[in-house]
């Protein structure tokens, strides 16, 4: 675990920003190359991801805020640092929203572009995660198994404490989802299905993680936190979906 990677004149490099920032990149030159072999152009595509990228921050922020809003009313000196409090599922709704919008401005097919940005996104979540466990945020329950991590410095979870990796395991299993979809893409030709099943996926791994993590902060609604909640509509949506043409062909 290691909050500051290192210093350049005086400034500090942050792992958790070092990470996203390389998972953004990394999601950026995926998508690119996937997309030009498709015959989108890459400009196009360049100007769609900055688009997304800034609606998936305003959107990861927004539902921090809605979550935590009777810790932010009670303390609202928590909205002074902006880098710091969102919520991973506020992201990929405003990440989706972000691309929706631009597709449509460029009258590409919705379904089609999902399909195509989605293994992206999943790979960027998992190297966002390894922010995560370098920052020691969105950490697990204390445990007494032997397969565990130890924080000593971190500023956001319990330190010298036994706790359950839950950050390098959400880690590896979103760049597996990432690289299984890619995959599944090239097997696959029916619209919606690879972001629908991204959906399902996600939504079953975070739905689980959730029992193990031991953040308080994240928010909860009834005995379920605001992750499960919402992955349960996810899985839902995903399941539609994945079973799209069914449904049209019905019609």
């Amino acid at each position: 675990m290691k909050p500051v990677l290192f210093s350049l004149f005086n400034i500090n490099i942050y792992g958790y920003g070092t990470m996203i920032a390389l998972g953004i990149i990394t999601a950026v030159i995926i998508l690119n190359y996937r997309g030009k072999k498709r015959g989108y152009d890459e400009d196009s595509l360049l100007n769609m991801e900055i688009f997304a990228v800034v609606a998936g921050v305003l959107g990861g922020k927004l539902l921090y805020l809605i979550t935590d809003i009777k810790d932010i009313i009670e303390n609202p000196a928590l909205l002074k640092d902006f880098g710091q409090g969102f919520v991973v599922y506020g992201s990929i709704m405003g990440g989706a929203i972000g691309v929706f919008l631009y597709a449509k401005h460029k009258k590409w097919d919705i379904l089609k572009i999902f399909d195509l940005a989605i293994p992206s996104v999943a790979i960027a979540q998992g190297i966002g995660r390894i922010g995560c466990t370098l920052a020691g945020c969105c950490y697990g329950k204390e445990t007494t198994l032997p397969f565990y991590i130890k924080f000593t410095n971190s500023p956001y979870g319990p330190n010298n404490v036994h706790l359950i990796p839950t950050e390098p395991i959400s880690a590896v299993y979103d760049i597996l989802m990432g690289l299984f979809l890619i995959w599944f893409a090239k097997k696959n030709e029916k619209d919606g299905r690879v972001f629908g099943l991204y959906l399902c996926i996600y939504s079953v791994g975070r739905f689980i993680i959730e029992f193990f993590r031991g953040d308080e902060i994240r928010g909860f609604i009834g005995a379920l936190s605001t992750s499960q909640f919402i992955s349960i509509f996810t899985f839902l949506i995903g399941i539609f979906l994945f079973n799209l043409d069914k449904f049209k062909k019905a019609d």
